[in-house]
């Protein structure tokens, strides 16, 4: 419960969830902080103040790569994160959780 509740406060700010969602969609390679900062026009002090929310809460990683440092989502964290708040879904009734099947399987086809 309180790795959730530390999750969910640090995805529950626009900046943060947008970095977030950003890092999720790249992929396992992740992306340098640069390109990170370019592509959602945050100055880079809120950048990393963002980053490293996200990361004390676990849901990124990062790794130096020569000059850059590259940050990926923490994608078990995602999974253990989203599998908590579905967990005690639906009260045996599965079509309550349909829909969020419906967007896993999408998002594995299209990479979305």
């Amino acid at each position: 419960m309180t790795s959730a509740v530390t999750a969910l406060s640090a995805l529950a700010h626009e900046g943060r969830l947008e970095i977030f969602r950003l890092l999720v969609r790249a992929g396992t390679e992740g992306l340098a902080a640069g390109e990170i900062a370019r592509t959602t026009g945050v100055l880079p002090n809120t950048l990393s103040s963002n980053l490293n929310i996200l990361s004390g809460a676990g849901l990124v990683s990062s790794r130096r790569d020569g000059r850059s440092i590259i940050y990926t989502a923490a994608y078990d964290r995602m999974r253990a994160l989203l599998a908590f708040l579905v967990e005690d879904c639906c009260a045996g009734k599965p079509e309550i959780c349909a829909p969020l099947t419906a967007v896993a399987s999408r998002a594995c086809v299209t990479g979305k």
